[in-house]
């Protein structure tokens, strides 16, 4: 027992190598001679699959012969689906079986955004502003703002301050979004938003998490892309009782958004993004929670400045 103790650590070079990445992204840019997404892809495909489909005896040259068989046809389906773009004459037969195989793949289904952890403590507008420090003023003209801008004209939230602050309110913590992995067609995985307000999360500090948010077309912000980093302030639904006599529910989140600095170009110091929140940027903005991608990964730089992890946001730079 005593060995077993003495020789129970985590000194090891892939445990050490954890504590330089940091200040590695920061001085040098991104690490891709760590990564093992490709090698873990190709072990996959290469490897995995083959030997699924193999009998367990001399599996080794099944594997091969069967990998290599798939590889032959999928670049014999490119190139007969050129030549179909190109207008080349195909036989009917090759042409059927080219409908046949396209047809069969299917575009992914995006799940549903999932709301959980209902505070007990929040009913209205005015318990909302309580809970928070937001003043009722700021809250309206955010919800007013964000319904005209994000619903129709006969869906809107009312104007009127008081119908406002008569509407339902529930205040919520989490907010699970269903993401695709990355380089895969029909593997999800699941980003889990937090955002505690005063509670603690795990008996620590209240939590906000950082957020990809989908903020314009693609080609804005530089290597972003379109998206924009923020952090996650609330998490509500408003329940609005007028909307041809049923109840319409708005699934909305309070964020405070981050600017890109150069416009969202690489820098050539570190080839990272730099985001920041400038001094009179707004602290509570309502979005529709639709807008949210997922967990967003920011390396702190100096005050009011982060990195862009690029290393680990994937899609984002892919």
């Amino acid at each position: 027992m005593d060995m077993i103790n003495a020789e129970s650590h985590f000194n090891f070079v892939k445990m050490h190598l954890v504590s330089h990445f940091c200040d590695h992204i920061c001085q040098l840019g991104n690490i891709p001679m760590y990564s093992t997404e490709i090698g873990e892809l190709a072990h996959k495909m290469q490897i995995k699959e083959g030997w699924r489909q193999s009998n367990k005896n001399v599996a080794a040259r099944q594997i091969v012969h069967s990998y290599s068989r798939q590889h032959a046809i999928r670049m014999r389906l490119l190139n007969l689906e050129s030549l179909q773009a190109r207008g080349e004459g195909l036989s009917a037969d090759v042409l059927k079986h080219l409908d046949r195989t396209t047809s069969t793949v299917s575009q992914p289904v995006i799940r549903r955004r999932i709301l959980k952890g209902r505070q007990d403590n929040v009913s209205n507008v005015d318990d909302f502003s309580r809970i928070s420090g937001v003043s009722l003023d700021i809250i309206y003209r955010e919800l007013i703002r964000y319904s005209r801008h994000n619903l129709p004209i006969d869906h809107r939230l009312p104007e009127d301050h008081a119908i406002l602050r008569s509407l339902p309110v529930e205040l919520l913590t989490q907010l699970e979004i269903t993401v695709l992995a990355f380089q895969e067609a029909d593997v999800y995985e699941i980003h889990r938003a937090r955002s505690t307000g005063a509670l603690h999360f795990r008996n620590q500090g209240s939590r906000n998490d950082w957020i990809w948010l989908q903020a314009g077309m693609e080609e804005m912000y530089g290597a972003l892309r379109g998206h924009l980093p923020a952090k996650l302030v609330a998490l509500l639904t408003i329940r609005d009782y007028r909307c041809d006599n049923t109840d319409t529910v708005r699934r909305v989140a309070s964020v405070q958004m981050l600017t890109p600095v150069n416009s969202g170009r690489l820098s050539d110091q570190h080839g990272l993004v730099t985001v920041q929140m400038k001094e009179d940027a707004r602290g509570f903005t309502i979005v529709d929670i639709g807008t949210i991608l997922g967990l967003a990964h920011l390396i702190p730089e100096e005050d009011r400045r982060w990195l862009v992890n690029r290393r680990i946001d994937l899609r984002t730079f892919n």
